[in-house]
Formats: C-alpha cells, sequence, structure tokens
C-alpha cells in the first residue's frame, strides 16, 4: 500500500459523516475554519514566509511569487470566503425536479455530493482553503495535492482547517493534505480508482495535460488560460480607444499570474496605428515584454521581441503578451481557435453584429463584450468561491462553484409496482 492509497482509505471512512452531516454543522464547521483562520495569521505568515524565502532562492518569477504570497489582507479574504459560503444555499438534497409516472410512481430528481475529490494544483495557497471550503459546503472529502513551493504554507492552512472542523463534531480526515510533494506521489494519486470520485487539476496547462494522460479517476479539466482580448475595427473615437486601453491593461497586469489574465492581444489592422502606441505606453509601466508580429514591429518599433508560434501557443503567467495584427474578424477568430485554452476570450467594438457573431462564434467556457476577462471567476458572478474555471464541456463549465461539485441521486417511491 502506498503513501496515497492510507490517504484514500481515511478519505473514505470520512466521506459519510460529511455527506449526511446537516447543514447547520457543516456552516458550523466553515465559521470555525474562518475564526481559526484568522486567529493564527501568524502561524500562516510565518509558513507563507519559509516558501517565499525558497522562492528567491530558487529564482522564481515576480508574478509567480506574487501567486505564492498570502499577505494579511488575503488571509482576511480567504476567512472572508468561507463565511461567505455559510449564507450560501446547501445544495445537497435539493430537487431539480420531479414528476409521476402514469403507473404511480413518483420520482424526484435530488442533489447529492460527489463524494472524495482530489485537487492538483500549483503555487497558490489560497486554494487549500477555497477548495476544501467549498467541498466542505457541498457535502465532499477532499485531499488537497499542492505544489512543492506552497508546501509549508499549505500544511498550516490545512492543519488549521483540520483542528477546525474537529470542533464541531466533524472527522479531520474530511480534509486531507499530500504532504509529500514527489512526482511519484502525485502519480499514485492520478491511480486511486476506487477512492477518489473524481480528480481536479487547477494549474498551468502542463499541469493539466500529464493529469489527463495519466489519470485513471475521472478528470475534470481546469485552469489554463491562454486567453486573448480582439479588438474590432469598430470603435468611436478618442473615448472608445481609452475604454480599450483599461480593458487591455487590466486583463494583462492586474494579476498576471491567474489563468483569467489575457495572454494574447489581436488588433483590427484599421485601429493598429491608433491603438497600439497607447497599449504600448500603458504596459511600460509594469514593463510587460511584448511579442509582436510584422505589422507591430513596424509600428512600434524593434524594440518588440519577434513571436513566433510557440509563443503563441504560451500561457506565460507574467508580464508578457503576445500581439497580432490582422485584417478582419474572421482572422482574429482563426486564431483564437487554434490558440486558446476555451477559458476566456473578449471582443471590443461598438458593432452588435461584430459582437455577437464573435460571442456566438468563438469556442470558450466565457466571452465577453467590451469588458476585462479578470471577472472569470466565482465571485465576481456572484457564485461565492470557486474549485476553478472548468474549460471542458462535460458535467461543468466555466466557474465551479457548489452546484458543480454535486452530482444527482434519483429518489423512486412506489406502492407495489412491477413492470410487466
Amino acid at each position: 500500500m502506498n503513501y496515497a492509497e492510507t490517504l484514500g482509505i481515511k478519505a473514505k471512512a470520512a466521506e459519510s459523516a460529511i455527506a449526511t452531516a446537516a447543514p447547520q454543522v457543516k456552516n458550523q464547521a466553515l465559521e470555525a475554519i474562518a475564526k481559526a483562520l484568522l486567529s493564527r495569521q501568524d502561524e500562516i505568515s510565518a509558513a507563507n514566509e519559509k516558501d517565499l524565502k525558497a522562492a528567491v532562492q530558487n529564482k522564481m518569477s515576480a508574478a509567480m511569487q506574487d501567486r505564492l504570497r498570502l499577505t494579511p489582507a488575503r488571509i482576511a479574504d480567504m476567512a472572508e470566503a468561507a463565511r461567505q459560503l455559510i449564507a450560501a444555499e446547501d445544495p445537497i438534497g435539493s430537487v431539480d425536479s420531479g414528476s409521476i409516472r402514469p403507473n404511480g410512481l413518483q420520482i424526484l430528481k435530488t442533489r447529492v455530493p460527489l463524494g472524495v475529490i482530489g485537487i492538483i494544483f500549483e503555487s497558490r495557497p489560497n486554494v487549500t482553503v477555497d477548495a476544501a471550503t467549498l467541498c466542505l459546503k457541498a457535502g465532499n472529502v477532499v485531499i488537497l495535492r499542492g505544489g512543492k513551493e506552497a508546501i509549508y504554507s499549505n500544511t498550516a492552512l490545512a492543519n488549521i482547517m483540520r483542528e477546525a472542523v474537529e470542533t464541531v463534531g466533524l472527522p479531520k480526515d474530511i480534509i486531507q493534505l499530500v504532504e509529500d510533494t514527489s512526482r511519484e506521489t502525485a502519480t499514485d494519486m492520478m491511480h486511486l480508482t476506487g477512492y477518489l470520485d473524481v480528480l481536479i487539476p487547477r494549474g498551468g496547462a502542463g499541469l493539466i495535460q500529464a493529469v489527463l494522460r495519466q489519470s485513471t479517476v475521472p478528470v475534470i479539466e481546469t485552469g489554463a488560460g491562454n486567453c486573448h482580448v480582439y479588438v474590432d475595427k469598430c470603435l468611436h473615437g478618442e473615448a472608445d480607444l481609452d475604454m480599450a486601453v483599461r480593458i487591455i491593461d487590466n486583463a494583462k497586469t492586474q494579476r498576471p499570474s491567474v489563468c483569467n489574465a489575457i495572454e494574447g492581444l489581436i488588433v483590427h489592422k484599421d485601429v493598429a496605428q491608433a491603438l497600439l502606441p497607447r497599449i504600448q505606453k500603458a504596459f511600460s509601466a509594469h514593463d510587460v515584454r511584448i511579442y509582436g508580429d510584422e505589422t507591430t514591429r513596424r509600428i512600434l518599433g524593434e524594440s518588440i521581441e519577434p513571436v513566433t508560434e510557440e509563443l503563441y501557443d504560451t500561457e506565460f503567467n507574467d508580464y508578457k503578451i503576445t500581439v497580432k495584427v490582422v485584417d478582419n474578424i474572421d482572422e482574429a477568430i482563426t486564431h483564437i481557435a487554434r490558440y486558446s485554452t476555451k477559458h476566456s476570450e473578449c471582443i471590443i467594438t461598438r458593432d452588435l453584429d461584430a459582437a455577437q457573431k464573435f460571442q456566438r462564434t468563438v469556442d470558450a467556457a466565457v466571452v465577453y463584450v467590451n469588458a476585462s476577462t479578470r471577472f472569470t471567476d466565482g465571485g465576481e458572478f456572484g457564485y461565492g468561491a470557486e474549485i476553478g474555471i472548468s474549460t471542458q464541456k462535460l458535467h461543468a463549465r466555466g466557474p465551479m462553484g457548489l452546484r458543480e461539485l454535486t452530482t444527482v441521486k434519483y429518489l423512486v417511491n412506489g406502492n407495489g409496482q412491477i413492470r410487466q
């Protein structure tokens, strides 16, 4: 028996307790977690400092260090997210639909937990809390496997939550952390058929593809975000150019390390001369590295590095972006279809027909008109915290909240019916 299997056995033993827990008990557990996070901030910060020190030694990029950092404000946000779940409607036991058949059978389609959820993620320790609290509210057990970059932070957070749920009578093993961050243990986790009901990778494209290739457990694909903004030709003067710059700058630089930040900018040739220098100026405040096609380099100068097919296909998670100038909207849509990870895509335009064509044609979980892709988030959509952004089409798509962490059970009541 390997280490991952021991976690699976403990998870299965705890499954019934959380699946049948009353809503008020789960809410008490969430409040206990929120209070513990706030009262033990010093402990969390000390652990996070160890991870940040190692990140500097390992020459982690500034953007990825930001992804790793837990400030007092971010700890407070995690506690607040847990408390927001208390107010959220509990999906367990809710009835999706019901009917009475001609033979008198009463059929109810109800919501039940998925069971035991495994989550493999990278260097964002806030995922540890977001994932655990969402799974708890939806009646699931969770096994968390974070990256080695955040092991001290994740261990502190997991221990705090495990102790908190015990104070309200729930087994601590409804939340478990894989403390062995070796590749072998991750592979073992992907093969926990019989223990895990679903596996959710949350991170970059490399992680997600590795899990999809290796896992024998059903996988919900989330997170990879090669997102784009396309600026159409139909803009009305200075105000629209300013709007375009604000959206693009926000979508790239507000927090470049997250999956809903853009990695590619596509500009119609008719507005490229007016818009691109403004974009370059806005990006210069953040030292954004621009990779452009020939037209972009002709407009902005030789300081713009040549773009390549590989760069178009890259999720940077950093202050880097590709830029392409196109002849028409169809060329923009074709480019997005080739390189998008089907996460979030945006068009900036005042042409209603172009906007509708873009939203109808582009295949992505979320398609925007005249708004930053940074809004692709459970909280911003009004769903509370989310487990990730699903980029696939089966079971769930887009921000995955409580309902997406459930499945259905049919309850059928009769009075002696038999099938003829």
